[in-house]
């Protein structure tokens, strides 16, 4: 998959088979509609147009939206697809005001040269939304493409959104997201210093840095996770939350990996959630903390080896 990080920079002479779309989180809805993608593109390219930041981001300055993904996590999880171009159109209000007419013929048509655009039964586009597939249609009639409609029986028959999904992860219901998704839900950021309390109960931990602030961060308490450190896999046990016990002023994501020892400060980090195993609780002293975290990997064992 070649990315281009603007329209502007789009530079392929082929004629393309385009989907349009956010693709926050690229659940088992999207991957539908790639896969059909895929499948319709024949002599043609398949292509994506997707926009960042997310369109709501501008145009509702009063909204504060959760992303499920990066930029960069959702690059990745595109690359996994047989997709040709991936698209990444800057998205501004300036580029929210052209007309569903120009849309099509200046970028659709001129740019991204479309045979086919395949898209949801309840697609709208343009300006104000005032396009939608009767329009697209009679666009496809003037501009030679042709338009292929998913299907409200196909969406509804898997019944997914990424707002159901930010909604499971907001209410600590991480298993049922990661069935929406088709993954395990991630959390990617850098290894970064903490107070160090974990090591002096040798029970060392890493904290996770998250610098895009977009990124949806579910809801606090202990989880089970996966990760991959030097292309080795490890679970561990992972805590969001405030630290109530020691005083926490911030929130912070903790993770303690299990049979491993070695120094990530630095590092970049994947870690993919499982399970969420209980609320984040404040204890009346450290040493009773300590005892419920041994407590959380036995547990954390046990699943483990259900996993396995």
């Amino acid at each position: 998959m070649k990315i281009f990080k603007s329209l502007s920079k789009y530079k392929n002479l082929n004629s393309s088979v385009l989907t349009v779309g956010t693709f926050d989180g690229v659940h088992i809805g999207h991957q539908k509609v790639i896969k059909k993608l895929n499948k319709n593109k024949q002599d043609n390219q398949s292509v994506i147009l997707t926009f960042f930041p997310h369109p709501r981001m501008v145009l509702q300055k009063g909204v504060a939206l959760k992303l499920l993904n990066t930029l960069k996590e959702k690059q990745e999880l595109l690359e996994k697809t047989d997709l040709d171009y991936l698209v990444i159109e800057p998205f501004t209000k300036e580029f929210s005001r052209l007309t569903a007419l120009d849309f099509t013929r200046n970028i659709l048509v001129n740019i991204l040269k479309i045979k086919k655009l395949v898209i949801g039964y309840d697609h709208r586009f343009g300006r104000n939304r005032e396009g939608d597939f009767e329009q697209l249609q009679e666009y496809g009639d003037l501009y030679n493409f042709e338009v292929n409609e998913i299907s409200v029986q196909d969406i509804e028959n898997i019944a997914v959104s990424s707002t159901k999904i930010r909604n499971a992860l907001n209410q600590g219901n991480i298993e049922i997201a990661n069935t929406f998704l088709g993954y395990e839900y991630m959390l990617t950021g850098k290894v970064v210093y903490g107070r160090g309390l974990g090591k002096k109960w040798n029970y060392p931990t890493i904290n996770i840095q998250i610098d895009e602030d977009y990124k949806l961060i579910p809801k606090t308490g202990v989880y089970l996770i996966r990760t991959m450190v030097h292309r080795k896999p490890y679970f561990g046990i992972m805590n969001i939350g405030f630290r109530p016990t020691v005083d926490g002023k911030h929130q912070t994501i903790e993770v303690h990996l299990l049979d491993f020892n070695a120094d990530l400060y630095g590092q970049n980090i994947q870690v993919n959630l499982i399970k969420r195993l209980r609320d984040e609780q404040k204890f009346s002293s450290v040493e009773i903390l300590f005892n419920q975290i041994n407590k959380d990997e036995l547990l954390a064992r046990q699943l483990i080896e259900q996993c396995l």
